[in-house]
């Protein structure tokens, strides 16, 4: 017996999470979902965190991932959780109710960089994994999550679980489309971290959108608080693929699903934007990930929830 308590992180965490991740080759193609549920336990001291997988894809990577139970020791900490195997090994850092690890997986040979998100006002855990070999992505998982306290027992619980799998399965593969005809604006606060995770405030966002046509948009995100900021850019998409063309912010991303991970390079500047970006429902509200770099090293991490505030149809029909 220890006394030694559990962090921050693990508290929040408490209890059996279930989802249905959506599985997505390199290019962005669908190829199914893994019922998955999980839970990390802090008992006498020790954490120990177990996974249950049943993968449902098609191809290679079914044969892949296909590996049923992961069970593997926590090092816990408000600094790192550090994963001591055999299932996985590596490390996460908590910054507030956001999780951003690094691990490597033997069964599945895989390095995965995963983000972990509990977003209390949506009940939910918002997860993702891009999987590696080397610098070479291979995969990547996504799903929302939900937490129970007593699924063995209580068949209204189960009930619910089975509920939110059945929506994931048929949501899960949505594609990541910003309203195509409308303008808005999506809008929010997100809690502001330091490198070395020291929460320092907030920054009060307003992202305006504007659509020029169906495939390209432009937008101005102002943020005031921790970083004040002023950006402007138009935006452009083809399929899954996106891009990002200043004249403030230039770069690109890709999404898989509902998640689009993007990189915007600020320009003039030795800085740049690490985004995940997910929608989690059809009212088209964001829950994002914003890191902020500076001369090559994170400076900051920002995470939190925006709601769209929809606007004119721009786009209507045209009649000659």
């Amino acid at each position: 017996m220890t006394d030694k308590q559990p962090s921050n992180w693990q508290k929040l965490i408490s209890g059996e999470w279930h989802g249905a991740p959506s599985v997505y080759e390199p290019d962005g193609t669908y190829v199914g979902h893994n019922i998955v549920s999980r839970a990390s336990e802090h008992r006498d001291g020790r954490t120990r965190y177990w996974m249950e997988t049943d993968f449902d894809a098609v191809g290679h990577l079914r044969n892949r991932f296909e590996i049923g139970r992961f069970d593997f020791g926590v090092i816990d900490s408000d600094n790192d959780r550090i994963y001591t195997g055999p299932d996985l090994i590596g490390s996460g850092s908590p910054y507030g109710s956001l999780v951003d690890s690094e691990y490597f997986s033997p069964a599945w040979n895989s390095h995965l960089r995963t983000v972990n998100h509990v977003v209390p006002e949506l009940e939910m855990q918002v997860y993702s994994s891009l999987l590696f070999e080397g610098a070479t992505l291979i995969a990547t998982f996504n799903g929302l999550y939900i937490v129970t306290q007593d699924y063995p027992d209580n068949p209204a619980t189960q009930q619910k679980v089975a509920d939110w799998l059945e929506r994931e399965r048929l949501e899960g593969k949505r594609p990541f489309v910003l309203p195509p005809k409308h303008a808005g604006s999506w809008e929010g606060e997100l809690e502001v971290y330091t490198e070395d995770q020291q929460r320092v405030g907030t920054n009060r966002v307003a992202m305006d959108y504007r659509p020029i046509n169906l495939t390209r948009a432009e937008v101005r995100i102002r943020t005031s608080g921790v970083i004040d900021g002023d950006a402007t850019f138009e935006r452009t998409r083809d399929h899954n693929h996106h891009q990002y063309h200043g004249p403030d912010l230039f770069g690109n991303g890709i999404a898989y699903g509902r998640y689009l991970y993007s990189v915007m390079h600020a320009y003039g500047k030795a800085a740049r934007i690490e985004t995940r970006e997910t929608l989690i429902d059809r009212d088209y509200t964001l829950v994002v990930n914003w890191n902020y770099f500076h001369s090559q090293r994170r400076r900051y991490t920002t995470h939190g929830l925006l709601r769209w505030q929809p606007g004119s149809e721009v786009l209507g029909p045209k009649f000659l």
